[in-house]
């Protein structure tokens, strides 16, 4: 059986991501066959596996640290929340049904052995499982029947890192209080702390550190320093981090849905010199006047866990009249997924897929129903797009639960395995299709950016800066990690 190691958390977004991710490159290049584990996930943002399953985008991340192709088993169980107190439930790659929290709690013992044979098959395949937990695991209201956190460790007898963020302040209460809350048991397999996202002189910190250290009788295995620029892949919140450019040519608006799903898809613009990516998020429900959108020259819709819901809330947000005023300024739109779906004429849920079941209205720029339907659309795909008399490859993945027909002859954006996909308007200004990841390669970027109204330069594919950004983790973490005690702690373990 492979040894096991988990990094749990003081709070979310306290680095435990990027933590796994750095670590499983740095023992991959040092030939340890390792693999990323996260027994439960809670997020929108996720990738589709070969075999058509669907994992947590954190752990895609991660298995490309690990030099690894994708596997449902890197992430077992995954909630994809469509509501305030409801998520759609994926079991080893396969969306099961939509619960509620109450009625997920009562399926966590179910969800427990999925976790075991999950954890099982991987330990009889890698010498090293690298685990990341969920939120803190000081929650007190979701101790019972944990799995996302020491309810795992306990399970699997595994050591347990404890990371904390001294970016957001009291990172010292952030560790002793969280290991305070543990139990007995829980707190003899913490091994040892990691403070994230250090800026400073270590010295003026050194004093705190001792006193950590005296007053847990725990060692500190490292303080991390703050990576600038680190572009890698947000598994929840969104980045709005830019390139400082004075290069612009380019405006692009992306409305961010109350369930915005994949929002991934937007880093390459991101990080490009030439465009200006802002997002656009919800304002005040009490403000009456909503604020108009800026001007721009791309508006992009994006995708959504919730498509009739975030259509409505798009509508409350005044957007729709944004985007009618953007068009007859000259402006272009771009849908994807979700957001692709909401262009056309009506979107159907008679079985109540996500959400009471129902039909809305689309904004109507596209001859285009939909009906959404059980069966989950997961793949990779290939293919290739053209505009304005140019055709470039592509690739990226499909998730989505729609089925889309047009009720009229399409202009297609896309062809896929010699297949029409998606749509562009007679008049060049709307586009959308249900392609994620269409903007990760630099040709399509480019060629999408000049149909929006400029000629950018050719940047590196996405891709190749997600992996100069992992190897930039696993570098920190050779130089700032203390591994030899780390793997002495993993190795003796029980």
């Amino acid at each position: 059986m492979a040894k096991t190691l988990m990094v749990q958390g003081t709070t979310s977004d306290a680095g435990k991501s990027t933590l796994v991710t750095g670590l499983c490159r740095m023992y991959a290049r040092k030939g340890i066959k390792v693999a990323p584990f996260k027994p439960q996930n809670m997020a929108l943002n996720s990738a589709v596996t070969p075999c058509g399953g669907e994992i947590g985008r954190a752990q895609a991340v991660q298995a490309k640290g690990a030099y690894l192709p994708l596997e449902v088993d890197f992430n077992p169980v995954l909630l994809k929340p469509n509501s305030d107190t409801g998520a759609q439930v994926i079991i080893h790659g396969k969306a099961i049904t939509d619960m509620e929290a109450q009625a997920y709690h009562d399926y966590k013992k179910v969800a427990a052995d999925v976790v075991h044979q999950s954890h099982q098959r991987l330990g009889d395949r890698f010498e090293l499982i690298l685990v990341e937990g969920a939120g803190s695991p000081a929650e007190i209201n979701l101790r019972d029947g944990d799995i996302a956190n020491m309810g795992f460790a306990e399970q699997a007898d595994c050591p347990v890192i404890l990371i904390a963020d001294i970016d957001k302040g009291g990172v010292f209460a952030h560790l002793v209080g969280t290991l305070a809350l543990l139990s007995r048991s829980e707190q003899e397999r913490v091994v040892g702390f990691v403070i994230n996202r250090f800026r400073g002189d270590i010295e003026l910190l050194r004093p705190g550190l001792d006193w950590l250290e005296n007053k847990t009788n725990k060692p500190v295995l490292g303080v991390l320093p703050y990576i600038h620029n680190l572009d890698v892949a947000a598994e929840d919140a969104i980045d709005t981090q830019q390139i400082a450019s004075d290069k612009v040519k380019l405006k692009v608006l992306v409305l961010v849905f109350s369930r915005i799903s994949n929002h991934t898809d937007f880093d390459a613009l991101r990080l490009h010199p030439e465009i200006d990516c802002q997002y656009m998020f919800a304002q005040d429900q009490e403000q009456v006047e909503k604020p108009a959108l800026p001007a721009c020259d791309l508006i992009i819709l994006p995708g959504s866990k919730n498509v009739r819901a975030d259509l409505d809330f798009l509508r409350a947000q005044g957007w729709d009249k944004g985007i009618a005023r953007h068009l007859r300024y000259g402006g272009k739109v771009f849908g994807i997924c979700g957001g692709y779906q909401m262009l056309g004429q009506e979107i159907a849920d008679p079985q109540g897929i996500e959400g009471k079941p129902g039909t809305s209205e689309g904004l109507g720029y596209f001859a285009m129903n939909t009906e959404l339907r059980p069966q989950k659309t997961l793949l990779n795909v290939s293919g290739t797009i053209s505009m304005a008399g140019q055709t470039e490859q592509v690739r990226g993945y499909e998730i989505h639960a729609g089925e889309s027909k047009f009720t009229q002859n399409q202009s297609p954006f896309l062809m896929i395995n010699d297949s029409p996909q998606g749509h562009i308007s007679a008049d060049d200004r709307i586009a959308g299709c249900y392609l994620h990841g269409i903007f990760d390669s630099a040709e399509a970027l480019s060629l999408i950016m000049g149909w929006a109204g400029a000629s950018i330069g050719q940047s590196q594919d996405y891709e190749e800066i997600e992996q100069q950004a992992i190897n930039r983790l696993a570098d920190v973490c050779e130089q700032y990690l203390d591994i030899n005690k780390l793997d002495a702690i993993v190795r003796q373990w029980r």
